[in-house]
C-alpha cells in the first residue's frame, strides 16, 4: 500500500466508525461502556482528532461484530462469499447470510418439531419469511396460517407471533429481519383458528 492509500485509509476510518455506530443505533457512551473506550477517544477518533490505532480498532471491531479490515475500509481483496457459521439455539439452526451488524438481516432456519404449546412473544421490528421446504404455521395475533414451499409472509414483531412446523417434520425457512421496519411483499393462506390435526 503506498502513502496516499494509506493516507485515505486513515482519514476514512473517521467517518467509516461513526456511519457504523449510527446505522447499529448506539451511543458513545453505549459503545464505550462496550469497548472500554473512554467517550472523549470514540468521538475524537470519529471526527479525525484522534488517528486509528489497532489497540482502539480491535475492541470496536469486536463490539460491531465486523473483521477489522472492514472496519477501516481496506481495498477490496476479492471473495464476495460471505462464511457462513450455522448456530443451534433450542430446536432451530440458524445460518447467517449477511455480514453487516444493524439494518437487515437475512438467515436460513431449519426449524425442527418440538412438543409443547406455542409461546407467542413480541419485540422491536419486522420480519419477512420465505419456506424453501416443508410446511411453516405461523400464529400472528389472532390469525394462524400454515405457508407451503415457495410462499412468503412479513409481519410486525411487535404483534405476537410465533412460528414453526406444520406438522411433524423440519421446515426449512429464508428470513430477513430488520429492525427499521422494511416492508417487503406477503403470500400466504389464512386458515383461521379451525385449523387441520397435522
Amino acid at each position: 500500500m503506498d502513502d496516499k492509500t494509506y493516507e485515505r485509509v486513515l482519514t476514512n476510518v473517521g467517518p467509516r466508525l461513526r456511519r457504523l455506530r449510527q446505522d447499529r443505533g448506539v451511543t458513545l457512551t453505549a459503545l464505550s461502556e462496550t469497548t472500554g473506550i473512554s467517550v472523549s477517544t470514540l468521538s475524537r477518533l470519529e471526527s479525525g482528532g484522534r488517528k486509528a490505532t489497532l489497540e482502539l480498532l480491535l475492541p470496536l471491531a469486536q463490539a460491531h461484530q465486523v473483521p477489522l479490515d472492514e472496519l477501516v475500509g481496506a481495498p477490496e481483496v476479492g471473495d464476495p462469499r460471505v462464511r457462513a457459521v450455522p448456530q443451534r439455539r433450542a430446536h432451530m439452526t440458524f445460518v447467517p447470510l449477511t455480514r453487516q451488524p444493524g439494518g437487515l438481516q437475512a438467515y436460513k432456519m431449519i426449524i425442527d418439531p418440538v412438543a409443547g404449546e406455542p409461546d407467542l412473544r413480541t419485540h422491536e421490528g419486522y420480519e419477512w419469511l420465505y419456506v424453501l421446504s416443508g410446511r411453516l404455521r405461523l400464529l400472528l395475533a389472532d390469525r394462524d396460517v400454515v405457508l407451503r414451499s415457495g410462499e412468503a409472509a412479513e409481519f410486525d414483531t411487535r404483534l405476537p407471533h410465533w412460528f414453526g412446523p406444520a406438522g411433524g417434520k423440519p421446515v426449512e425457512v429464508l428470513s430477513l429481519f430488520g429492525r427499521q421496519g422494511e416492508r417487503m411483499h406477503v403470500r400466504a393462506r389464512p386458515r383461521g383458528r379451525d385449523r387441520e390435526e397435522h
